[in-house]
């Protein structure tokens, strides 16, 4: 049985107070909720304090991308290691805004992927369609292309320790959300492409996410499929409310 993951990505929003004031009021509501795994992915320069705030909490602290190389002269980026010493366990790699926006290709999405898990980071990496390309029926031809590219050369261990978010690029911020039965189609067909390379119990043991704009009012009826085992929540998540009524879905 595969552990449900509810992850919130905050994106460019929050300062570290904005943080410490959702923390405290967050653990109160889903105090009780052992039933999933709970993840936020603050900005940068609140993970320290994200980090010590939740500490004997049952909620991860996740980064909202890393970098490959360990250090070097790479202005603004942040190492693996970095991000294990100030106590993060997750990282979000791959996100649509981090490909449209800073130009991500699915080789660097590889090379982050290797690095965190060399790191025993938890990555979660996304993949997903634009518009046009579903309208124009390419969805599992780029989803396909990501996964082998993204995904070139991990092992079954590997897998073990990924977790992968399907988000359609179409419903991240818009309003728009896949719905069940469509989400649940390109589940299927991403742990049919893992199934394929690396056999039946990796693919079945994998967790794929669904990813675009998640509200507490559809998060029951993604949940009920049975290839989507959580998601990777947006805008929903930076009240405490609405992202502890996803959480307890």
């Amino acid at each position: 049985m595969r552990r449900p993951v509810i992850a919130g990505n905050w994106k460019m929003y929050k300062t570290v107070k904005e943080t410490l004031h959702f923390i405290e009021q967050f653990k109160g509501l889903v105090g009780n909720s052992n039933h999933c795994d709970i993840v936020i992915a603050p900005p940068f320069t609140s993970l320290s304090a994200a980090v010590n705030a939740t500490r004997c909490t049952q909620i991860g602290i996740s980064a909202q991308d890393v970098f490959w190389e360990s250090e070097g002269a790479y202005t603004g980026a942040i190492s693996v290691s970095m991000l294990v010493e100030v106590g993060c366990r997750y990282t979000i790699i791959g996100h649509s805004e981090r490909r449209q926006y800073f130009g991500e290709s699915d080789e660097m999405v590889n090379k982050k992927t290797r690095a965190a898990l060399s790191a025993n980071l938890t990555p979660i990496v996304c993949v997903g369609e634009t518009l046009a390309q579903r309208e124009n029926g390419q969805t599992q031809k780029v989803i396909q292309a990501q996964c082998r590219q993204g995904f070139s050369g991990l092992t079954a261990k590997d897998f073990s320790h990924t977790i992968v978010a399907y988000e359609p690029v179409w419903a991240i911020g818009t309003g728009r959300t896949a719905t069940p039965d469509l989400a649940q189609e390109v589940h299927q067909f991403i742990r049919c492409l893992i199934q394929e390379e690396h056999g039946g119990i990796v693919a079945e043991e994998l967790r794929i996410l669904y990813g675009g704009s998640v509200k507490p009012d559809n998060i029951k009826g993604l949940m009920a499929e049975a290839d989507i085992d959580g998601a990777l929540v947006g805008g929903a998540s930076l009240k405490p409310d609405s992202f502890a009524a996803i959480v307890k879905f």
